[in-house]
């Protein structure tokens, strides 16, 4: 393994291409729309990663705590009922059999009580307060009363206020806040002016006396729901409170920071910033021969496994590029590598007909399984989103899913006429996607097995097949010198991706960084870096000496690693001291 700070291709100007000629190139580098995405990508510092960090494992707390489980499940309540999802949140709240505080059940009540009492909406305030809201209410209620009184007295209504304090304060005289109160509001009868009486000197008007009952209200449910025995006190929006904490870990351990506090418009995936990488970080050395295959392992991408033509496979620490463990037990080349999402586990594909499931968790790793089946080279593997089956794709024409509990093959499907050269699910893991030799891409049915479409654009063989985090979009690699990007739902094309070179060898392979980038490798010994949108080419990264077979995204570490005829395997990086 060595650092390296790798080179720019070009200038800023130079590197952002045009998707269609040169004839229009320089027309289109100056463009602001080819500036921004750079430009975004610029606002970020390279830090590394804190290997101190804390990471979020399952320790942390246990899931099956039933106290957690009850927590949980309060959380979610509560932002039901602040969303004003009031079905959704009782139905929950039924199944669940979680007591909630009556604050809780009357959330939608609260809220109005709170707005009718600002807007002076009393015949509303008498009608949600006729229903128990907490236990001192009475209490409350000679507030209200008392507001009511007093805005009367303060428009010189003296007839109705007369009324109103022998109907509704008399009665509740005993829940007066000093001996003298009730006292006082009588004498306001005979006086010019509310400051006239002593308990009411400090009185600042209708518009402050509704704040201060509204907040003598929210005091009251507050202290209620936290005494109340057999209660628990939700602080408020304590979902919210926790994912935007758990977002801003995401943002202090990513490898880059952000000079800018970031928006972030999903949480159905990690922080990850977004960069441009256009250095090389490490190269890590070692293999024999030339390497076909390379990804991250797992979520988290600490380390990389790669496969070689030297029949071999390596795991390599992410952040040092040392190598960590030799996988030895194949008699021929690997073609292609998966792992499953927690990284204790990864299926190599290979020449001698057979997919081999090897446990890398331990400090000493050890193959687990072999899966046979196939007759001649086992092209591509991948792992089932549940990490409870792989599929397998080769020379035999035929797609196989094994079931990694019995190691038996519990599933076939067969269609292509020639040899399938990698295979993919999506992330449902209801759909199968293989490409092929035969210029074709197949979707299957993972439950019937029934091919339920078929793609015959590519004018070549098709060597790689990839889809987007959501399933959306679809990226395929042909050997027709194209990269060609697909609406899943549709089987739609969206454009096609020019400026590398695939037509000879086997297998480039091109895939989806970010939501905006699309990336791969060339025979010219190139990563390319496409914008998804506009099809042009944002970077081409220097540093193998020979063919790239691929170029694989880890959202996690922000980084690409790429396999090289060279037999290297290299991670790149976005170095802010260098122009894109």
């Amino acid at each position: 393994m060595e650092f390296a700070n790798g080179s720019p291709n070009s200038s800023l100007a130079s590197s952002l291409q045009a998707m269609n000629t040169s004839h229009i190139k320089d027309q289109e580098n100056n463009s602001p729309a080819r500036r921004a995405m750079p430009a975004m990508a610029a606002t970020h510092s390279h830090v590394g990663m804190n290997p101190n960090r804390i990471r979020p494992t399952e320790d942390i707390f246990n899931p099956d705590d039933p106290h957690i489980r009850e927590d949980i499940i309060r959380m979610i309540m509560q932002y039901l009922g602040d969303e004003g999802y009031n079905a959704s949140r009782m139905t929950m709240q039924d199944e669940s059999n979680v007591k909630w505080h009556e604050r809780e059940e009357n959330t939608n009540d609260t809220r109005r009580l709170k707005k009718a009492i600002l807007d002076g909406e009393w015949a509303e305030v008498d009608k949600i307060c006729s229903k128990p809201l907490f236990k001192n209410q009475k209490s409350f209620l000679f507030a209200v009363y008392k507001q009511q009184y007093l805005e009367y007295i303060e428009h010189r209504e003296m007839q109705k206020a007369f009324t109103f304090i022998q109907k509704r304060l008399k009665p509740l005289e005993q829940h007066q806040k000093t001996p003298a109160e009730f006292k006082d509001l009588c004498y306001l009868l005979t006086t010019k002016s509310i400051h006239d009486a002593p308990s009411f000197r400090s009185w600042e008007g209708i518009a402050q006396g509704r704040d201060k009952l509204v907040e003598q209200f929210q005091s009251m449910l507050d202290v209620e729901n936290s005494v109340k025995d057999g209660s628990i006190y939700v602080p408020p929006n304590r979902l919210l409170n926790l994912l935007r904490q758990a977002v801003a870990y995401q943002i202090e351990v990513s490898r880059y920071h952000p000079r800018i506090s970031p928006i972030v418009e999903t949480l159905l995936q990690d922080f990850s910033p977004f960069v441009i990488p256009n250095a090389c970080r490490t190269i890590m050395q070692g293999h024999r021969g030339n390497v076909k295959c390379a990804e991250f392992v797992g979520h988290e991408g600490r380390t990389i496994i790669s496969g070689s033509s030297d029949n071999m496979l390596r795991v390599w620490d992410t952040e040092t590029g040392q190598c960590l463990h030799i996988l030895e037990g194949h008699s021929s080349r690997i073609w292609d590598v998966s792992s499953n999402d927690a990284g204790t586990t990864v299926a190599s594909a290979s020449g001698d007909s057979t997919v081999k499931i090897w446990d890398i968790k331990g400090s000493k790793a050890s193959c687990r399984a072999t899966l046979s089946g196939h007759s001649g080279d086992v092209y591509t593997v991948k792992y089932h989103p549940t990490s409870n089956h792989v599929v397998s794709g080769g020379y035999d024409k035929i797609v196989r899913l094994h079931d990694l509990t019995t190691g038996q093959v519990v599933k076939t499907f067969s269609g292509h006429q020639l040899a399938v050269s990698k295979v993919i699910i999506n992330p449902i893991g209801n759909l199968i996607v293989s490409g092929s030799k035969d210029n074709t891409i197949k979707f299957w049915d993972l439950v019937s097995g029934v091919c339920i479409k078929t793609i015959s654009s590519h004018l070549g063989e098709v060597t790689s097949v990839a889809m987007n985090s959501n399933g959306t979009l679809l990226l395929s690699s042909s050997k027709d010198n194209s990269n060609r990007l697909w609406d899943v739902r549709m089987t739609r094309p969206l454009r096609k991706l020019k400026g590398h070179q695939n037509t000879s060898k086997n297998f480039i392979r091109a895939g989806f960084a970010h939501n905006s980038l699309l990336v791969g490798g060339s025979e010219d010994g190139l990563v390319y870096i496409w914008d998804q949108e506009s099809g042009d080419i944002l970077q081409k990264l220097q540093g193998h000496e020979a063919m790239v077979y691929n170029a694989v995204w880890s959202p996690k570490q922000s980084m690409f690693v790429s396999s090289s005829d060279d037999r290297t395997v290299r991670t790149w990086y976005y170095d802010e001291k260098r122009a894109l």
